[in-house]
């Protein structure tokens, strides 16, 4: 590490884990994924989430202590943005504003919303200010794409926009274009599939994987609404289930017992012909939502990009390859390396090549 390289800490809390990693400017000098067992997590079975800071803070200390690193010596510190109020892309600076949102949560309670205070604890010990980058509520919409088709029921916002940005960024520097320049289809393929249109570097549509588009390994996505509202109102099953059927336990899993796609493929390749049937119907919602965020841009596409944890699936990427490269040539960035991204937006700032906002 040169000696004037600015020393970075990035902070992803997951509900079972905390991952971290350290950056020398954009190289990675260190990287965890620390492994909450269900006996710790249990301890804060319905207590606020804001009790696991501790806990969680002390074990990203323990590693950087076994490595000989020194909170002292970090240029600034990064957390996952969690279920803030809707706000445009950017590195945003964590202030008492953001913290009370988060600790109040009105938009709902999620781990990612330990990531502003984890950074702020640690920023403030390092004397270096603390971000949060792209939060899962960047809104970018225009007024026409916030109507669902009830004035009661509004679209909302939400969706995996830190790696969704940060692949659309890499894209247009490898191409050496301007991200503001183009036009493209993002779709992220993890536990949820979030297929985003971008234009003039805003993300102007995005299905909200928690509630709508194609289904993924464990989210159900669309839902035939009328049969949904029959199963709430059966007496059969109570909110905390219905939302587990549609959340967790629905897409792959729903139908096949499994939310592991490599698990899924195995099935197919020993002539599992249910297997192979779930499998083509999520690859054909998804490719029907790409074909939809098309639209969305008019049929001008610059590119498709694929993104994710399923983008490692050559099965899966041929496949849609063959759906929708008509529309424009498709791009692989498999996995979802949101640590660089969050370190890269900090990054930007101590560059000053942005300008850091204000929640």
């Amino acid at each position: 590490m040169e000696a004037d390289s600015k020393l970075i800490i990035a902070i992803d809390p997951g509900a079972t884990s905390t991952k971290f990693a350290l950056y020398a400017e954009s190289e990675p000098l260190l990287a965890r994924n620390i492994r909450h067992s269900q006996e710790m997590m249990q301890a804060f079975k319905g207590k606020p989430l804001i009790e696991q800071c501790e806990f969680r803070s002390e074990a990203i200390r323990a590693g950087l202590e076994t490595e000989s690193f020194r909170v002292a010596e970090f240029a600034a510190a990064v957390g996952r943005g969690g279920l803030l109020r809707p706000l445009a892309s950017g590195t945003y600076r964590v202030t008492q504003k953001m913290l009370d949102d988060l600790r109040a949560a009105p938009r709902g309670e999620h781990a990612a919303n330990l990531g502003a205070f984890l950074a702020q604890e640690i920023g403030n010990e390092a004397n270096a200010p603390a971000f949060v980058v792209d939060p899962v509520s960047v809104d970018e919409w225009p007024p026409r794409a916030r109507l669902s088709g009830s004035a009661q029921l509004p679209r909302q916002c939400l969706s995996h926009a830190l790696n969704t940005k940060a692949v659309a960024k890499r894209f247009a520097r490898e191409q050496q274009r301007d991200y503001q320049g183009l036009r493209l289809i993002v779709a992220h393929l993890g536990s949820g599939v979030s297929v985003s249109a971008h234009e003039n570097g805003r993300m102007i549509d995005v299905n909200n994987s928690r509630e709508e588009g194609p289904f993924s390994a464990s989210r159900a996505g669309s839902v035939p609404a009328m049969m949904l509202v029959d199963l709430c109102f059966s007496g059969k099953r109570t909110r905390k289930e219905v939302e587990t059927l549609l959340f967790r336990e629905g897409g792959l899993y729903s139908y096949l017992g499994t939310d592991d796609l490599a698990k899924v493929e195995d099935c197919i390749a020993t002539g599992n012909e249910k297997a192979a049937l779930v499998w083509e119907a999520m690859v054909y919602q998804i490719a029907k939502e790409i074909g939809a965020m098309a639209a969305v841009l008019q049929g001008r596409v610059d590119a498709v990009l694929i993104t994710g944890g399923m983008a490692h699936s050559p099965r899966l990427v041929k496949a849609l390859r063959d759906f929708v490269e008509w529309i424009a040539s498709v791009y692989i960035y498999p996995g979802e390396d949101e640590l660089q991204a969050l370190a890269e937006g900090a990054l930007r700032v101590l560059r000053g090549d942005e300008i850091p906002l204000e929640y």
